[in-house]
């Protein structure tokens, strides 16, 4: 299946079931509404995103003064996908099969064998833009170019030097170039990296991509093959600017939140920080006023710049009353400003910009009793519930709407941080956006890694360690990358951590630099650490590489194991439902895999192998040893689910004594790989996202499987007192037995335990296994948490299970005037439980699931005699939605919305 945002087209492989909705429209329609983008630009400002055209280098004997003049032979070159790769354009173009499906990415051409040449492409764009007078100037911007390009406007060269690395911005003042006429034509020849690297299987191929200052994913990794072109291309945006005399540049918004400060309430005073960069490029001094507003106030300063210069201004700090404070997931609100920064010449705008203000301050500290960093939001402590992120798409097929859905469903695990991880790039200010707006602080990697910068031995590496330290070649345009990206970024209220490498500091020259010169000048409000693992942020006395492990684990691993007090990659499985396996594996490789328990290994097709299966070794066939794929991937939701549930509980469950926090390796992924997801490619969750869901919620009340306590976790800022705490079990018939009922208390940040159960539950689950209910109800009788446990018999099966009767469970939907649906569930007294219950909005006409969707929970289970009711969050406008509804002991019923 081609996702293709820009195309608005939702293109299939034969025999792959039909999503009729384009995911584009869907995911358009979520972003609707999406607060202001950090540093947009004023209406000066439009992209070039459509209308290019492109060819093969070798298919050209003209060079760019000629290509980019009137009436010059392009008329028959290909559509080009502009942001985007070669590869995406010759998909969008049918050139190449979809590398996300079976085996396809095997059919395309590999860069390492082909040579460079064979993805080295022209892309021309013609524009309308008049001659600007009066002093105007017109500026065109590249966000992005991979890796390096000529750049040529009208049959004049733009660069007096070739482009060259993938994270940097360029920005050319183009007055000069504009026709008379208004017509404009650009060409940009457009080189791949180099080296590009022997995709031979190892972390990042032969490790020589990270000679380069790019993406170290694309030669390959253990969850994802290799890009065939190396994301070649004009990947980011391409803008034309206009402004006055004088350009504003990368404002800069600092905020600074003093003492410990509480959600509710009178806040005392924060300060606002501000300055910019302004450029003169005429040939005279230019006076003005640098000026912003912000929440009514204005703050200004007179300056004069200087001839052909650019210069950074700071403005008086200005003190704001009673700020509305921003804070993460799970603590407060994500309140946000508006700031319009602008130069006025005469009482004239000359450039402007918006900023995206959310008023924090993040701060950390060396926990003594844990041995690890802690992470402080306005002064209060935050027990770090995070996940870790690739990249959105392989291809680099980015959107304001992809990312706005991704980092919701980040929300939704209920999760307060993202770390990207450094073998990608610095993510887009549209990412950091939505982050803002959900509140998921980020851990920012740059590029660098372990695995291709020589922290290890490793045979399928072209050069030794010794040589990969060095990685990259360039330490210059590596520092020159660094500090832009910085710029790009910084204002952003949801960045919280720089980071120096994944798993290894980079080169010691570039460490220094970027450490102590850069950070401190560019951003020196953010806590930087050397690299991922390191001790100043995670004391290692246990040796190994401090994170980790990566597969199937023992839940009690989660639980009893003490493991490194701030583990930035610990994870587990993550295969999708049936029909998520559909979209790309095809129907003859749709065979489970076979687990031998005398080999302890498994047999596993080879699409799945290709697509980076991790095994669930023994864990499905307590379940019953699975019939087909399908019975494989039901059972899987349930190995998923328990194993996010655990991870995080048992880290909780140490909070501040062992831990300051846990990042999941990890929670998406950027191609159909079939491990380390909460949601899969196509934005669909599977059972991981609803048990951490379930696992990271606020406030918790949690079962210790290995020592029978019951705890509470009380993930916020505020006693929580007056708790009526609940347990207890219910048989495979339903019967409904109460262990205990007590008022407890959960301090701020806390986690307590309360009664030990471990006797009766066990004694309750030898024959058949059992259900354990834990819920916490407030003095109102309101529920304000509910955790159902399925635990196995004696032998460690779950044998009741697979003899459950038949579900009761009884369905409506109903549309709300927010345009929610609430779903209600209601299983009638003295039924069985109403076992995992998975929730799908679909088209009526086709069943086909709609996505993306977002459920206040799913994969639900209902007591006898009680009623859930689950909120679905969607925007498509498809005609005839329906509810699926299916479960461990109910067949897939399809439910009408009233």
């Amino acid at each position: 299946m081609i996702i293709d945002f820009k195309l608005n087209t939702l293109q299939k492989p034969t025999g792959i079931p039909s999503i009729k909705k384009s995911l584009k429209a869907v995911l358009h329609a979520v972003f609707i509404g999406v607060f202001l983008v950090a540093s947009a630009k004023a209406q000066t400002s439009y992209e070039l995103n459509s209308g290019w055209k492109c060819t093969q280098v070798t298919e050209v004997k003209a060079d760019g003064i000629a290509l980019s003049q009137p009436n010059s032979a392009t008329q028959n070159w290909m559509p080009a996908t502009v942001p985007g790769t070669v590869l995406t354009t010759l998909l969008n173009n049918k050139k190449v099969p979809d590398p996300f499906y079976g085996m396809n990415n095997e059919r395309i051409k590999d860069i390492y064998n082909t040579g460079r040449d064979y993805y080295t492409y022209w892309f021309v764009k013609d524009f309308d833009e008049a001659a600007p007078t009066n002093g105007r100037q017109v500026y065109l911007n590249f966000r992005g170019i991979n890796y390096s390009a000529e750049i040529y406007l009208n049959g004049k060269k733009v660069n007096p030097k070739t482009h060259v690395g993938m994270f940097l911005r360029e920005s050319y003042n183009i007055t000069s170039f504009i026709n008379k006429n208004g017509k404009n034509l650009l060409a940009v020849l457009v080189y791949p990296p180099n080296p590009v690297g022997n995709p031979n299987g190892g972390q990042g191929g032969d490790g020589r991509i990270a000679k380069g200052v790019g993406l170290q994913y694309t030669a390959g990794w253990d969850w994802i093959q290799p890009m065939r072109d190396r994301n070649t291309g004009i990947w980011d945006k391409v803008t034309i600017e206009k402004t006055g005399e004088i350009n504003l540049k990368n404002p800069h918004v600092i905020t600074l939140v003093p003492g410990v400060r509480k959600i509710a309430g009178i806040q005392q005073p924060a300060i606002i920080k501000a300055s910019a960069e302004l450029q003169n490029p005429t040939n005279h001094t230019v006076k003005g006023v640098l000026q912003y507003v912000l929440d009514g106030s204005t703050v200004s300063k007179s300056v004069a710049i200087q001839p052909h210069t650019t210069t950074e201004v700071s403005l008086a700090d200005f003190s704001l009353k009673n700020p509305k404070l921003w804070w993460p997931n799970g603590y407060g609100p994500q309140n946000l400003y508006n700031l319009k920064m602008s130069f006025l010449v005469g009482g004239s705008v000359s450039d402007q910009e918006n900023v995206s203000v959310g008023v924090r301050e993040i701060s950390s500290e060396w926990n003594t009793e844990t041995h690890s960093r802690q992470i402080n939001v306005n002064g209060q402590k935050v027990f770090i519930k995070g996940g870790n992120w690739i990249i959105s798409d392989a291809m680099l097929r980015f959107s304001d709407a992809r990312y706005d859905a991704e980092v919701h469903f980040h929300r939704d695990m209920n999760l307060n941080l993202i770390r990207v991880w450094g073998g990608a790039l610095v993510e887009r200010p549209e990412f950091y956006a939505a982050c803002d707006k959900y509140g998921l602080l980020v851990f920012q990697d740059f590029w660098i890694s372990g695995d291709a910068n020589g922290k290890w031995v490793d045979p399928a590496k072209a050069d030794d360690q010794w040589t990969r330290r060095k990685y990259p070649d360039d330490h210059a345009l590596y520092l020159k990358s660094v500090s832009d990206q910085i710029k790009l970024v910084r204002n952003h209220a949801s960045l919280a951590i720089w980071c120096g490498g994944n798993e290894i500091t980079p080169p010691e020259d570039i460490l220094l630099a970027v450490r102590d010169t850069i950070m401190p000048k560019l951003d020196g409000t953010r806590w930087f650490v050397d690299y991922s693992n390191s001790d100043k942020m995670s004391l290692n006395t246990m040796g190994g590489n401090g994170d980790g492990p990566y597969g199937i684990q023992p839940l009690s691993a989660f639980w009893v194991d003490r493991t490194w007090p701030f583990n930035s990659e610990v994870g587990s499985v993550g295969v999708s439902d049936y029909e998520s396996l559909q979209r790309f594996i095809p129907e003859k490789n749709m065979v489970a895999p076979q687990y031998s328990a005398e080999k302890k290994s498994s047999k596993v097709d080879s699409v799945w192998d290709y697509h980076k299966y991790i095994g669930y070794d023994a864990s499905i066939d307590p379940y019953g040893k699975a019939e087909s794929a399908k019975d494989f991937a039901a059972k899987a939701q349930l190995v998923n689910y328990d194993q996010y549930r655990a991870l995080m509980e048992g880290f909780s469950s140490h909070m501040w004594s062992w831990y300051t926090g846990t990042i999941i390796w990890k929670t998406q992924n950027p191609w159909t790989a079939m491990r380390g997801q909460m949601y899969d490619y196509y934005l669909d969750p599977n059972a991981c996202l609803y048990g951490l869901h379930s696992g990271s919620e606020p406030l918790h009340v949690m079962y210790n499987q290995f020592t029978g306590m019951v705890s509470v976790v009380n993930n916020t800022f505020e006693t929580k007192r007056d708790l009526m705490l609940t347990a207890r079990t219910i048989d495979m018939n339903g019967a409904d037995s109460l262990l205990t009922q007590v008022f407890v208390e959960a301090q701020a940040s806390s986690v307590k335990g309360f009664v030990s159960l471990k006797r009766v539950v066990e004694r309750r689950a030898k024959s058949k296994g059992v259900f354990l209910c834990l819920q916490i109800f407030d003095k109102n009788k309101n529920k304000l948490s509910e955790n159902i446990y399925w635990l196995p018999d004696a032998n460690g099966n779950h044998s009741g299970l697979q003899k459950l009767a038949a579900s009761q469970l009884q369905t409506s939907a109903q549309k709300l005037n927010n345009g929610k649906i609430e779903v209600t569930l209601s299983n009638p007294a003295k039924a069985p439980m109403a076992f995992f219950n998975r929730l799908s909005l679909v088209d009526g006409s086709t069943h086909n699931r709609v996505l993306p969707v977002f459920y206040s929970d799913n994969y639900v289970s209902v007591l006898p005699g009680e009623t859930k009711k689950i909120l679905v969050e969607n925007a498509s406008k498809i005609n005839n939605p329906q509810l699926s509804v299916s479960g461990w002991n109910l067949s897939e019923q399809f439910i009408h919305i009233n």
